[in-house]
């Protein structure tokens, strides 16, 4: 098990890019998913101002 954490020396950073690259994934999934959300209360908000 340390043998795999440790990774021949390179452990370090192998799992920190493992961890970017799950971090830009997970942020590119969010972040869109938020601006959606906040644009379709937006778009009601307005929907019932102009009504």
């Amino acid at each position: 098990m340390t043998d795999l954490i440790n990774m021949g020396g390179h452990g370090f950073y192998i799992w920190t890019s493992y961890a970017v690259v799950i971090a830009v994934l997970v942020f590119g999934i969010v972040i869109p998913i938020r601006h959606h959300k906040h644009l379709i209360n937006e778009i009601a908000k307005h929907h019932k101002s102009s009504k």
